[in-house]
């Protein structure tokens, strides 16, 4: 059974740039409501005006702050910050239809024993326990309205295994464990995946890959297969490992 094919709310994690970013411009082309989050202000502020200019039948386009999407600066790690935007967006938007757990970061190439703690920290804290606390603030309201879809973003390394990204591949492997656990938990009308988006030209890939990354895919390129894969989820899929 799919969801109806009218417009969503689509709250999309880690849209200040690279995939989050090109998925949310694509999404908006489409006609639904993102809700957006990252660590940085000035690129979410950016990304808004950009959707506010564009949007169709736009009144007022010389106010971005009229714009039908949201966008709150929010680090993932933090439970508080989290709690926080599931507050905001319940009073403003709703429940989401659709949640993409896009967030993430990478260690710079390194062996395991050489990686600094600090470092390999921040990226269980975003890739794993970032994930967590959305899924800790959202699922309730999605439980109760037993509708919804989650994409978690994880990875070909969330699959098989890569030197020098050990902390990476260690976070990938989790967030598929995690996700097919989640969906043994969730009501019929529910959907949780696991998404690999493939290779595709990010920073990340930049850091693992040096000046070859450029002979990848773009994110724009990559945003409009994503998108359509995502809306096109049923129950069917729930607990699916899936590729972009």
């Amino acid at each position: 059974m799919a969801m109806n094919k009218g417009p969503k709310t689509i709250l999309i994690t880690g849209v200040s740039r690279g995939l989050g970013r090109a998925l949310a411009v694509e999404m908006a082309k489409r006609g639904h409501t993102v809700i957006g989050c990252s660590r940085a202000q000035d690129k979410l502020n950016s990304l808004l005006e950009d959707l506010s200019f564009s949007q169709p039948q736009d009144n007022n386009k010389n106010n971005p702050s009229s714009s039908k999407h949201f966008f709150k600066k929010v680090d993932v790690r933090s439970d508080s910050n989290v709690q926080e935007l599931a507050h905001a967006v319940m009073e403003t938007k709703g429940i989401p239809d659709i949640i993409v757990n896009n967030a993430g970061t990478i260690n710079k190439n390194n062996k395991i024993w050489e990686v600094p703690v600090e470092e390999f920290d921040t990226v269980i804290d975003t890739n794993i326990k970032g994930i967590a606390n959305i899924l800790r603030h959202f699922l309730p309201p999605m439980v109760q309205r037993k509708q919804g879809i989650i994409v978690n973003m994880s990875s070909g390394w969330g699959r098989s295994a890569a030197a020098q990204v050990a902390p990476y591949c260690t976070s990938k492997w989790a967030i598929e464990g995690l996700t097919r656990s989640v969906a043994k938990e969730l009501p019929d009308g529910m959907t949780i995946v696991a998404l690999s988006p493939g290779v595709v030209n990010t920073d990340m890939l930049a850091s693992c890959f040096g000046s070859s990354a450029s002979l990848y895919q773009a994110p724009e390129t990559w945003a409009p297969k994503a998108a359509t894969l995502i809306l096109n989820l049923t129950m069917a899929d729930n607990g699916a490992s899936l590729t972009v």
